[in-house]
């Protein structure tokens, strides 16, 4: 008997969650033209794609950036990875499809607030921009 997960029924899901990195350049100029929040943290910057834009209207791409005023390499990597994982947790299902999000790390912040802030403070962010209303 074939042991593959497709024998027993189980199927990979169809489409990734995951929010697609933004790696141009270009990219990240048009979100600094779009809204944005500052946060202790970090400040969150989003905007709609146009429908002209090649990318697929459905995907949440993310982007993220330290400047060197964050400190050396080793506290901006350590602080885009938290980054990241925030984004992760929270554009996994909060993310609206057809957006961009740029995440900017801040100046002895990012990297030494308590992880469930950033968390909190992201969401916090997500609600201003996406218009929620508490």
């Amino acid at each position: 008997m074939d042991g593959s997960n497709a024998a027993r029924g189980i199927s990979p899901p169809a489409v990734s969650s995951r929010p697609v990195v933004l790696t141009q350049r270009a990219d990240f100029q048009r979100a600094s033209r779009a809204a944005h929040v500052a946060k202790p943290g970090f400040v969150l910057q989003m905007r709609k794609r146009r429908a002209a834009e090649p990318c697929p209207a459905d995907l949440v791409r993310v982007g993220f950036t330290c400047s060197k005023k964050v400190g050396n390499a080793v506290a901006r990597n350590r602080a885009k990875r938290r980054l990241r994982e925030i984004a992760r947790l929270a554009l996994t299902k909060r993310g609206q499809p057809g957006h961009d999000y740029v995440l900017i790390g801040r100046k002895g912040t990012t990297a030494d607030l308590p992880f469930t802030q950033l968390q909190a403070d992201f969401d916090a962010a997500l609600d201003i921009l996406h218009g929620v209303r508490k």
